[in-house]
């Protein structure tokens, strides 16, 4: 780069001021001609009017066309040379110095015409110049940073530059950078196999640079088609039958790409296999319904109705810890970091510090709340937690001192949803409402469900909500954001399928995940939905892949 910048100074140095002198030289032994020209013309009236010249100056890429008069005495060559000479004698400071005295005595008009004339000379083709001086790299790096449709016009520019951004695998890099950034594009390399052919640190390992470039389009069409079927409401749906043996519902689940594991009425914790939908085993142990669950790669915790919270070796299913504290249901809880916050139908939240999964000791006992404390959220900041004495509490996590309440609901709050700023909760008066914690301001009131919402998440684009009418909502996140978006656009679908109360629910950008009080799981796939389906634009679209186990 330093071996760049020296070749660009000294150009710009040498070129810049020498073709400018010249040409300002010109300009103003020009305006002294003029003068001696009309004094002749008014002697000689009846010679033949002097001829026009137009020169030309070319600085190699494109051309100036300047008009001036010819004198019609010789001394105009022989002053120039010698005051070109006398330039070149000079040092840079003082050349510079000497043109800034000649622009400073010229009309605008005469600085429009040096404007022209110097605006060519100063655009460079960096990316052809570059590789000539052995800096492909260099090039290769500058042009990695454009987006798709920069990228597209760049190839057309000349040869050289689609020669760099060919043996640069300019499309691979910038497919690489799109995976490592957008979870959308990560899951689509993953489900459509792509990803196979990133992240290889040799160009032999892979394909050429054209694959990528065809590669691309392919990619934009897939999500785009995705997003159309969120909108419209097409998915291709399974459905888990449960078959609990005494009490039929499933109050919780939570799923990966491998597995998704589900607390029953009946007591019991099911794991099943993501591709087969087959229950690969059943965890027993606690004596009343499972009514929350969370996991990582080590461990399974689980909250019941008997009150406890019990934690499972993730892999083997044994149980490793038992946790006895609530007086009543454990009702939600959420673990991260090595904290673990629970809530309970006793009014109370426990703050937990997690050293091990056999080493969890109680921090803080949390009181406030007048009615059962139905869901907790947090982060590193705040401990949010909602109750059915309708309001939102805001703890410090690290303090675990009560910072605000959030009012506005006009029934008890059965779930809701804490990132950032912003927290998402869902009511049994039936609406939904967005909340600056920060301030405790509602930002909108979403309605539409017919009685409480029982469960809800959102990312960055969607909200989803799941209620005791059985109808699953998906919500415009970024319009509810915006105070000029009317209420009857929010609602981007409805999804009817169980036929009971909607208890739990996840999704991704590709699908959701809901369990119900009718005693199914239901897989809505946004992402394979098959060619028939594809036409349709009504909701909802849909095949059936029926698995009881």
């Amino acid at each position: 780069m330093a071996r760049v910048k020296e070749l660009c100074d000294l150009f710009y140095h040498v070129s810049y001021l020498s073709v400018l002198f010249l040409f300002l030289l010109r300009q103003l032994i020009e305006r002294k001609k003029t003068e001696i020209n009309t004094v002749m013309e008014d002697q000689n009236e009846d010679e033949s009017p002097k001829k026009n010249t137009l020169w030309q100056i070319s600085n190699g890429t494109s051309s100036v066309i300047v008009s001036r008069k010819r004198p019609s005495e010789g001394n105009y060559e022989k002053e120039k040379d010698l005051c070109i000479k006398y330039f070149d004698q000079w040092s840079e400071s003082d050349q510079v110095e000497f043109v800034e005295h000649l622009i400073s005595r010229m009309c605008h008009y005469q600085h429009g015409h040096i404007n022209s004339y110097l605006k060519p000379m100063l655009q460079r083709d960096f990316i052809t110049a570059l590789p000539e001086q052995g800096l492909d790299h260099i090039a290769e790096n500058i042009l990695s940073y454009l987006d798709a449709r920069s990228l597209c016009a760049a190839e057309l520019v000349c040869k050289e530059w689609q020669r760099v951004i060919s043996e640069g695998m300019l499309w691979k890099k910038l497919i690489e950078r799109m995976v490592r950034t957008d979870p959308l594009w990560k899951g689509l390399s993953e489900r459509r196999g792509w990803d196979q052919y990133l992240f290889k640190n040799r160009p032999t390992d892979g394909p050429p640079n054209s694959f990528y470039r065809s590669l691309y389009p392919k990619i934009i069409q897939d999500i785009e088609t995705i997003e159309s079927n969120w909108r419209c409401g097409r998915h291709n749906l399974q459905r888990i039958q449960c078959r609990s043996e005494n009490s039929k519902g499933v109050y919780c689940l939570q799923y990966d790409d491998e597995k998704i594991i589900s607390g029953l009425r009946d007591n019991s914790i099911k794991i099943w296999d993501k591709t087969s939908l087959e229950c690969l085993k059943v965890l027993t142990g606690h004596t009343g319904s499972v009514l929350c669950l969370q996991y990582d790669e080590r461990v399974i915790v689980t909250g019941s109705s008997d009150s406890t919270v019990r934690v499972w070796d993730v892999n083997t299913g044994e149980v490793l810890n038992t946790l006895i504290h609530h007086n009543e249901a454990v009702l939600h809880l959420r673990f991260s970091n090595g904290l673990m916050v629970t809530c309970s139908k006793d009014r109370s939240i426990a703050v937990w510090d997690m050293a091990s999964p056999t080493d969890i000791t109680l921090r803080r006992v949390l009181v406030g709340h007048r009615a059962a404390v139905n869901v907790v959220d947090f982060d590193d900041k705040y401990i949010v937690s909602a109750s059915g004495d309708r309001t939102i509490k805001v703890w410090s996590t690290s303090t675990c001192e009560f910072v605000r309440t959030l009012n506005g609901h006009k029934r008890g709050i059965a779930c809701l949803q804490y990132r950032d700023r912003l927290v998402v909760s869902g009511s049994s008066d039936n609406t939904i409402r967005l909340w600056d914690i920060e301030c405790g301001a509602c930002l909108r009131v979403l309605e539409g469900h017919e009685e409480l919402v029982r469960c809800i998440r959102f990312d960055n684009k969607r909200i989803v909500s799941g209620a005791y009418d059985g109808k699953i909502k998906v919500w415009d996140l970024q319009a509810a954001l915006d105070p000029r978006a009317p209420a009857s656009t929010l609602c981007l679908r409805t999804l009817v399928e169980h036929s009971g109360r909607v208890f739990r629910l996840q999704f991704d950008e590709f699908q959701i995940i809901s369990s119900s009080h009718d005693d199914t799981i239901l897989i809505w796939d946004f992402l394979n939905v098959p060619p028939s389906a594809q036409n349709e634009t009504r909701s909802p679209s849909r095949t059936y892949t029926y698995i009881s186990r």
